[in-house]
């Protein structure tokens, strides 16, 4: 690796447009990596500005800290990532946000019912007390006990 492949913390922070602490802090969370010169100064890869901004746009698409440490995780140490790397993440996301819209979708088409409905009824509510299972363990308040 050539020194000209690396890039100081400050660099990195004007290219990336965050904070040298939150760089720090990403490093500390495992998100980065930094690798150390014989000074013991922080050096960074060049494809560390597209790791930091997949994190940025992964927390903008509402994914925690620890999502992003594990899609992380599967990009390769000590090379930048290649297309295909980032595709194969890409793909793992957009399952969990289908699967996330698939639920919501079903929340909403839940809730029109429930609100349509109008019967405030725990033994029948589709929502809070699907197919009476509540019910099947007797009558009284099953559970708040």
């Amino acid at each position: 690796m050539h020194a000209n492949d690396l890039l100081a913390i400050g660099e990195l922070a004007r290219r990336t447009g965050l904070s040298v602490s939150a760089i720090r802090y990403y490093e500390e969370k495992g998100l980065i990596e930094a690798l150390r010169t014989g000074g013991n100064q922080r050096r960074f890869l060049r494809g560390d500005i597209r790791r930091l901004s997949f994190v940025l746009i992964a927390q903008k698409l509402g994914l925690s800290l620890d999502e992003i440490e594990e899609a992380l995780a599967r990009l390769p140490q000590g090379r930048n990532p290649t297309a295909a790397d980032w595709k194969r993440i890409s793909s793992e996301i957009r399952r969990k946000i289908d699967a996330q819209i698939a639920a919501l979708e079903k929340v909403r088409t839940d809730l029109d019912g429930c609100i349509g409905c109008g019967c405030l009824s725990l033994k029948k509510c589709a929502l809070y007390n699907a197919n009476d299972k509540w019910g099947e363990s007797g009558s009284g308040p099953r559970v708040l006990r």
